[in-house]
């Protein structure tokens, strides 16, 4: 946690250094990786001295953590919103939908997942046992329940989302390889992304 934060009513200008901070950290992490980044390219990122890094977090440790920690509140709510109120094939293609806005939006979130986890979790893997298990245990029996009553075509339910997963997150973690090779075609990529990845996932689902 952030040292101004752990503080009873930290002040605006604390609430931004911690803000710019976190903001700078992020763009450093998302492209060297936990391990590649120092607290002098935060520093250099965000314009804020070192010591005064130092102020507001113990380290690189503290800021990343708390990168990691706000992260996985926004990944799991787009599986959250999954429900059994819906038809089954909507509900499922909405969420694909959620997942690959979330590329789009929070690419350099999605990267430092990817970083993370590639270095096996050490810092998340609490989260990904308990959390994110616990959800991702929920969705899929819900999706095996709608497999039961017939209402979608029988598929593993843990690797349909593990599909999703993929196939969303490509198009942040692999960000340069899709715009190489889609050159003058990039600007529209995700719209096209997304007919596909919905007609895809319509067609392995609809009964």
């Amino acid at each position: 946690m952030a040292r101004a934060a752990s503080t009873k009513g930290p002040t605006r200008i604390q609430r931004e250094k911690t803000e710019a901070i976190l903001e700078a950290a992020l763009e450093v992490f998302a492209t060297y990786g936990f391990r590649g980044s120092t607290l002098d390219q935060i520093a250099a990122q965000s314009g804020i001295s070192k010591p005064n890094i130092l102020y507001y977090f113990d380290g690189k440790e503290t800021i990343h953590a708390e990168l990691l920690a706000r992260l996985l509140e926004t990944w799991l709510e787009p599986l959250e919103h999954m429900s059994d109120k819906g038809d089954p094939v909507e509900e499922i293609c909405a969420y694909v939908a959620r997942k690959l806005a979330m590329s789009r939006d929070y690419p350099r979130q999605s990267r430092l997942f990817a970083n993370e986890v590639l270095q096996g979790a050490p810092r998340i893997l609490d989260e990904l046992a308990g959390p994110l298990k616990a959800l991702t245990d929920e969705k899929a029996a819900l999706i095996q329940g709608w497999i039961d009553a017939g209402l979608i075509k029988a598929i593993d339910p843990y690797h349909l989302i593990f599909s999703i997963w993929s196939t969303t997150q490509h198009y942040a973690d692999f960000d340069v390889q899709v715009r190489t090779v889609l050159a003058d075609k990039a600007d529209d990529r995700f719209k096209k992304a997304a007919a596909f990845l919905d007609t895809m996932y319509r067609a392995t689902l609809t009964p």
